[in-house]
């Protein structure tokens, strides 16, 4: 038994927040010092009141829609976020009460900026199992929540949105090999370092990071992860069709690009108009490059995650 993906679906709230805008609002920016930084144009923002769960609504009804599938049909859902509705229930479980969907097993992933990539790899270890059939994984973020907006090296990084995929078993080979990873020591280069204590936020609840120790690491493990899993899959990274890194900036895309030895009209980027969506941003660029008809059927998709924790992973699957 194969797991393979059915379905994907994405939702961006309101309207997209251009980097001129950002510095209309007070931040000490400017569109030239962004882009010529992180490669970022645009980013989209959710309204006061729109959680991870709404986002992961849209996202999600999309995904069905494109699977031919009712919620009711169903029987996994996975939802990869770092920006809870709450400290619980799950945001997962939240989800399934949007939906309408009554007893599918549904849980949260915490993996940062790679939990789509974990999240994914969860669901085809169920259905390969034989325990599950149809799985929703759902990467829904609401970043602008978390940061600083004081703070111009990172506020200007990030922007909200989700993405999901319906994932099914098959006869027929979908997903090929997976491959997930994670050092806790490097966890003081990428955090939000804040908790919750008796009502009190204790610590500093807004994303710290060290942009250059980031850059470095990703870079590294994104090559590494990528090849491991086509290593598995028994292919040439020569041999993919299109790579799906998560969308951080253009310069980490460009050096994991160089550092595969693939051209870039290989990568699908979305990272200039999106912004970092942390686990939404590799299903969001995953169906606009559906959408847009550059991934065709029968095409071999390399996704790779990098993130907080550190955690870092891949899927290699047939389109």
């Amino acid at each position: 038994m194969f797991a393979r993906i059915t379905g994907i679906g994405s939702f961006l709230p309101g309207q997209a927040v251009s980097n001129d805008d950002l510095a209309r609002r007070g931040i000490e920016t400017s569109d030239e010092w962004i882009t010529s930084r992180t490669g970022i144009s645009f980013r989209h923002l959710a309204e006061d009141g729109q959680t991870a769960s709404d986002l992961g609504l849209e996202a999600s009804r999309r995904a069905l829609v494109a699977a031919g599938l009712e919620a009711s049909d169903v029987d996994l859902i996975i939802v990869a976020t770092s920006t809870p509705d709450f400290i619980f229930p799950s945001t997962a479980c939240l989800l399934q009460s949007k939906l309408g969907n009554h007893g599918a097993t549904a849980f949260d992933v915490q993996a940062v900026c790679s939990g789509f990539v974990y999240a994914l790899t969860i669901a085809d270890k169920f259905i390969r199992s034989g325990s599950h059939k149809r799985a929703l994984v759902v990467g829904s973020e609401v970043f602008s929540r978390i940061l600083d907006w004081s703070d111009r090296a990172t506020c200007v990084l990030f922007g909200d949105g989700a993405g999901a995929v319906v994932v099914e078993a098959s006869e027929r080979p979908g997903i090929l090999s997976t491959a997930l990873h994670a050092d806790g020591a490097h966890h003081g280069i990428l955090s939000v370092p804040g908790s919750i204590c008796r009502g009190q936020v204790t610590g500093d609840p807004f994303l710290r990071m060290d942009g250059q120790a980031v850059f470095k690491f990703a870079v590294r493990v994104l090559a590494e992860v990528g090849e491991e899993c086509c290593k598995a899959a028994g292919i040439p990274s020569s041999d993919l069709d299109w790579v799906i890194p998560h969308q951080a900036n253009t310069r980490i895309l460009e050096a994991t690009a160089r550092r595969m030895k693939l051209p870039m009209d290989k990568v699908i980027v979305t990272v200039d108009r999106h912004g970092n969506t942390s686990a939404a941003s590799i299903p969001l660029a995953l169906d606009e490059a559906v959408r847009d008809q550059r991934i065709q059927a029968g095409q071999k998709v390399l996704l790779e995650g990098v993130g907080g924790g550190f955690t870092w992973g891949a899927v290699l699957f047939e389109f």
